[in-house]
């Protein structure tokens, strides 16, 4: 019964969805540089409103780690026009939710509304951009609420903590090894000037990408945005310093210890391009090497039939937990990295050597045919439920518009996907999990504890 009832859910999404996405998505540019992009989902009189900024902690530098998460704080706090807190009032009263997220390369604010809402949503969106109070009190009340969160999130948490420290270490010079909410010592001593300098500069319409999905009619939306985003002036920024990741040579290793952690936890990381990397003029990077990348994670740790889950987890028992992770969608290299916890009586060694020889395996040879028809099987059923997401459509070309990639990519990706060989799994697994791209990071129980 499960099985069919999945079927159905299928069969239905795509029933609902026999327009291709790229004929119901609509991009429109204002004059000011705001970019917008509307995609039809008449499925329900409902509308997901994203704005998202071209600003993160990848922007950042020593000195001021994270002020974009800061800023998203305090874009909640007030203009001129409404109140500190008000913002939220106002979505609440109208039946709606929102909430934002900063990462390394965006900060997104999102709202849901019923339909009729969006010119509401514009109108507040429209108001903080440019017109934020950025209020001295506020501003010292809400470092305090960064700093616990800091706190809690990560100087609290053994295995945040192992990942912010392997991240810092893998990369040297490539602004991703600074955390999105930043430095403590950094955090501490941020000013408020220092936000409003950081407001300024990039919060403005040709910094942002403004994306509607829903039960909406795409010239009235656009119509909408000039109206309440048009008469805001062009910010004409310049694009951030290049700074690159320099070649590593050999593996690195950092160990910690903490009094927090009850077991010991396994962090491995290898230098991995992107699709910008792929993209760019004169790269020696091939497109397709990227999605064999995708495709190698879903090999590795694509559900409880995947490498990892089976033969380190249930057949040898080597890990109570396993994972791998790797991502092509950013706006700098990134890491394909593996987060494990040893079982039993099996020592971190023992589990760093067992994904070495997973990786070794997937390098002397490929995944079968068999294996590869599965994995791709899996990633089109992933893509066909996430349409039933009005926020993860959103998301998806928000996420791409945000780090410089053009939004179209998303209607190549299934067969990108499709087309990868078994034999160029097995060349990026060679290519790139190689020792000098990996640092080793090991998290150890305090003595005694």
């Amino acid at each position: 019964m499960r099985h069919f009832v999945k079927l159905l859910a299928i069969c239905l999404i795509l029933l609902a969805e026999r327009v291709p996405a790229a004929d119901r998505t609509h991009e429109f540019v204002l004059d000011n540089g705001l970019k917008l992009v509307v995609q039809e989902d008449h499925r329900a009189p409902v509308a997901v409103i994203q704005i998202w900024y071209k600003i993160g902690s990848s922007y950042e530098y020593d000195g001021i780690t994270g002020i974009s998460h800061a800023l998203e704080h305090m874009m909640f706090k007030g203009t001129k026009e409404i109140g500190p807190g008000r913002f939220s009032q106002i979505v609440a009263a109208h039946g709606g939710n929102e909430n934002a997220f900063t990462s390394t390369d965006y900060t997104a604010y999102f709202q849901t509304f019923s339909a009729d809402n969006v010119e509401l949503s514009f109108e507040l969106e429209a108001d903080r951009m440019r017109n934020l109070l950025l209020a001295d009190a506020e501003f010292k009340n809400e470092i305090r609420v960064v700093l616990e969160e800091r706190r809690l999130r990560t100087d609290d948490n053994p295995q945040a903590l192992l990942g912010e420290t392997a991240r810092a270490v893998a990369y040297q010079t490539s602004p991703y090894r600074q955390p999105v909410i930043g430095w403590a010592a950094d955090v501490q001593g941020m000013q408020v000037e220092d936000l409003r300098d950081w407001y300024r500069r990039w919060y403005a319409p040709d910094n942002a990408t403004l994306v509607v999905i829903g039960d909406v009619e795409p010239a009235h939306i656009h119509t909408l945005a000039r109206k309440h985003f048009g008469p805001i002036a062009r910010q004409h920024l310049d694009a951030p310093r290049n700074r690159p990741e320099v070649p590593q040579h050999g593996t690195k290793t950092v160990t910690l210890t903490s009094n927090k952690a009850r077991v010991p936890e396994l962090y491995m990381a290898y230098k991995a391009p992107v699709l910008n990397n792929a993209l760019a003029t004169n790269s020696q990077i091939k497109q397709w090497e990227i999605y064999a990348l995708d495709v190698l994670s879903e090999t590795l740790d694509g559900g409880p039939s995947a490498r990892l889950q089976r033969r380190l987890v249930r057949d040898t028992g080597i890990a109570a937990r396993v994972s791998a992770d790797y991502s092509s969608v950013s706006r700098l290299a990134t890491l394909f990295s593996f987060s494990a916890t040893p079982s039993g009586e099996h020592t971190l060694e023992d589990l760093e050597q067992a994904i070495i020889e997973e990786i070794k395996q997937l390098q002397d040879e490929p995944p079968s045919v068999a294996e590869l028809d599965r994995i791709k099987t899996q990633v089109v059923a992933d893509r066909v439920f996430e349409r039933d997401s009005m926020f993860y459509q959103g998301l998806i070309i928000g996420t791409l518009e945000s780090v410089g990639l053009d939004w179209h990519l998303n209607d190549e990706y299934v067969d990108k996907i499709k087309g990868v060989t078994p034999d160029q799994v097995r060349a990026v697994a060679a290519k790139y999990l190689v020792s000098d791209r990996l640092t080793v990071a090991k998290l150890l129980p305090a003595a005694g504890e």
